[in-house]
Parts: structure tokens; C-alpha cells; sequence
């Protein structure tokens, strides 16, 4: 939104002063903010998976001394990938030459995590430096991967028991990040039953966490109902949320309604159950939503149900909550949805919602909603009728930094007055 010429935004101040009277309550125009909003930017975890994503972006790039600094900052910050950070700033350190901080990257890793699903790859790495050792490297000497990947390709559909065995090396080697993902895409995309093994295995996590979640994505993306069925065995094993928000998206991917729904009736974690009610809502599953919604007791996650339908573009739901529901939190959900959903229907709802209640928390998430469809027009219909100084001192607010018409002539006309 832009911002209006100074001298209008000097005479919707004048206004505001106006309108002020001793005593009066200030309106809070944005006293309501869903919980949803909230909660994780900032947090410590997510901070060290942008990190991490940082970091393989910048390996996959070749950028080296950026990538050490992206997974030393997962390291830092005490990520649940700092495992894998750990083994990525060995492959860095290695590929920069520097092969004896590579090793006490390594040695890090085996100390700090002895249990980890990277040992395997540490191993595999530390051989290469090992066998190196003496020999001079060049970070840039890198093998041509893709014409490797492309004759992997062409074998596995001209002799698949040949390239199944050659693949499963790569996938239990040093090589890159990107190779190694490959070499999988190759055998989720073969009909053979030996490439379908290999996979199963890594799915069920038989290989570094990274390649698991390829898996993971895989079997939803290129498997049908034995695949769904798998995934769901492997969900009800998992204990790993990073695992299990992988299959939750695999089923949004093949369009599993039914999984879905069962996860989020019967997930114990409840961000997995979020994340299972955002999937439905991509999937624009308005009916299992509502279903669920009119079952659950927990705030936070009727909010996360309520947005999964905004996910879906249901307004009617959304409306009935805001007009209907018992709980006013819900209600406010509600109407901030309606107003993010910036349509000509929702806009009559909500002014209709603001003149039929006298909550002013109420009718303040009705402003900023409006507010947020940038409906002026709206806005200067509700500051005409309203006789209540606090409230339309917060109408004025919010129009006296539109960029509209409506909004300008009608501080004019307060100042004229």
C-alpha cells in the first residue's frame, strides 16, 4: 500500500485530534492476531533450517565458504539437523582441500552424535580424504555427474539388474548431495523390483535423514496404493516429525483424503496434526475440515482447522463461523481469514458482521480486515454511522493511511466540518 502525500496524512492527524474526547478509550484496531500468526518466526529451530536449506543451496552451487558458514550456524544453534549440518561442512571442507579440517568435522560428528544416521556417510567420506591423502586436489575437479546420471538412466531401462547395484553405490558413497538425490530419483521412476527395494530401504531409513525425506516424497509422487500403503506403515513406525511431515505432504501429493484425516484425528503430536489439517487444506477438503471442526475442543487447533478452510478458499464455513460460533476467539479467527481473503462477498459479511455486534474486539478485526482488502469505501460507509468516538477514531486511522479517493475525501470532509 502506498503511502498518501504528506499533507493529507497532516489532515487526517488534525481529524484524529478531532475526534478525540477526555476520556475516551483507545481503540485497539489490531487488539486480535489468530495464534497461528504468531508463533514460529524468530524460533531458534527454524532459524537453523533456513540455515540448513542455506547451506545446500550454496553446495549445490559449489559455493564452499558459504555453505561452512550456513551449517556452522545450524551447529550453533543447536538444530535437530545438526548432524547432517556437521557431515555437509566435512563434504565443503573436503571439496575446498582442506582435508584435515574436513576429518575433525568428521571426528565432531562421531563424538557429538554417535547414533547418528550420517555415520554411514562419514565413513564413506573419510575413506576418500584417506585415500587422497598425498594426491593434489582441485576444489573444482568435479566428476561430470550429469552424463554419469544420464548412462545410470539409460541402463536402468535397458538392463536394470546391471544399474540397480551401481545406483545403491552411489546412494551408500561420498558423492554429492545432488548426485546421490538423482541415483534416487532413477530409482523411484524404474518399474524394476530390485530399484523398488533399494528405495523402500532408504525410505524406511536405511540411509542418511536427507535421503529418507527424498524417499519419502518420492513414493508419494511416483508410487500408487502399495506406495500410500507403505508410507502409512512408516508413519506408524516413525518417531521422527521431520519423517512424518514428509509422508503427510507424500499423501497431499497423491491426493489421499482418507490418510490425511486419519492423521489429523489421531496424531498424538499436535504440529503434526496441523500440518496433516494444512495438507487437507491445499487438498481444499472442506467437508473432512468441517467435520473436524465441529468435533474438536482445542483452541489451537480449531484456528489451524479454520485455516486450513482459508487454505481452501471456503468462505461459507468461514462465514458461519464468524456469524454463529459460541467462542469469540473463534469468531475473530474467522473474520481475520475473511478479511485475508479479500473478496467482494467476505466485504459485505464483514461490515454486515460489525453493524450487528457491539464487541469492540469484534468490530476491530472487522476494520482491520477491511483495512487489509484495502476497502476504503467500506470503511468510510461504517465511519459515517458510527457514533462511538473510539471506534471511529479507528475507522479514521486505518483511512488515514489508504491510498484512496474515498479515504481523502472523506478526511476532508471531517476537517471542513
Amino acid at each position: 500500500m502506498k503511502r498518501i502525500p504528506w499533507n493529507v496524512a497532516a489532515i487526517a492527524a488534525f481529524c484524529l485530534n478531532l475526534l478525540l474526547a477526555p476520556g475516551a478509550v483507545r481503540a485497539q484496531a489490531n487488539a486480535f492476531a489468530p495464534a497461528n500468526a504468531a508463533a514460529a518466526w524468530g524460533d531458534a529451530e527454524d532459524r537453523a533450517d533456513q540455515a540448513y536449506d542455506r547451506g545446500v543451496r550454496a553446495l549445490d552451487q559449489k559455493q564452499w565458504d558459504k555453505a561452512i558458514q550456513s551449517f556452522d550456524e545450524v551447529v550453533r544453534l543447536k538444530g535437530s539437523r545438526s548432524d547432517g549440518a556437521l557431515y555437509w561442512k566435512a563434504y565443503a571442507q573436503n571439496k575446498q582441500g582442506a582435508r584435515n579440517e574436513a576429518q575433525q568435522t568428521l571426528e565432531t560428528l562421531r563424538k557429538d552424535y554417535p547414533e547418528t544416521r550420517w555415520l554411514d556417510d562419514a565413513k564413506a567420506l573419510d575413506l576418500e580424504i584417506r585415500q587422497a591423502s598425498g594426491k593434489p586436489i582441485s576444489p573444482e575437479a568435479e566428476p561430470d555427474e550429469d552424463l554419469k546420471l544420464m548412462a545410470l538412466n539409460s541402463l536402468q531401462n535397458s538392463d536394470p539388474e546391471r544399474a540397480v547395484p551401481i545406483l545403491e553405490k552411489i546412494l551408500q558413497s561420498s558423492q554429492s548431495r545432488k548426485m546421490k538425490e538423482r541415483a534416487l530419483f532413477v530409482l523411484a521412476q524404474s518399474e524394476s523390483p530390485q530399484a523398488r527395494e533399494v528405495l523402500v530401504k532408504v525410505a524406511r531409513g536405511n540411509a542418511n535423514p536427507d535421503l529418507q525425506l527424498k524417499a519419502l516424497n518420492y513414493l508419494g509422487l511416483f508410487g500408487g496404493k502399495d506406495s500410500r500403503q507403505l508410507l502409512g506403515d512408516i508413519y506408524a513406525s516413525s518417531n521422527d516429525p521431520n519423517a512424518k511431515r514428509a509422508i503427510l505432504h507424500s499423501y497431499m501429493v497423491a491426493g489421499d483424503k482418507a490418510q490425511l484425516l486419519a492423521a489429523a484425528r489421531n496424531e498424538k503430536s499436535p504440529d503434526l496434526r496441523k500440518d496433516a489439517i494444512h495438507e487437507l487444506g491445499v487438498l481444499d477438503a472442506s467437508d473432512e475440515l468441517w467435520d473436524l471442526y465441529q468435533k474438536e475442543s482445542d483452541p489451537g487447533l480449531k484456528e489451524s482447522i479454520l485455516h486450513g478452510l482459508f487454505v481452501g478458499g471456503n468462505a461459507d464455513k468461514m462465514i458461519e463461523v464468524a456469524r454463529n460460533d459460541k467462542d469469540p476467539k473463534m469468531r475473530l479467527a474467522a473474520i481475520h481469514w475473511l478479511g485475508v481473503m479479500d473478496d467482494r462477498k467476505t466485504a459485505d459479511v464483514l461490515v454486515s458482521i460489525y453493524e450487528s455486534s457491539k464487541d469492540p474486539l469484534i468490530r476491530n478485526q472487522v476494520i482491520q480486515g477491511l483495512f487489509v482488502q484495502d476497502n476504503a469505501k467500506a470503511l468510510v460507509a461504517l465511519a459515517r454511522k458510527e457514533t462511538d468516538v473510539g471506534m471511529k477514531k479507528a475507522i479514521v486511522n486505518k483511512l488515514s493511511v489508504m491510498d484512496s479517493k474515498e479515504a481523502r475525501d472523506y478526511l476532508l470532509e471531517i476537517l471542513n466540518k
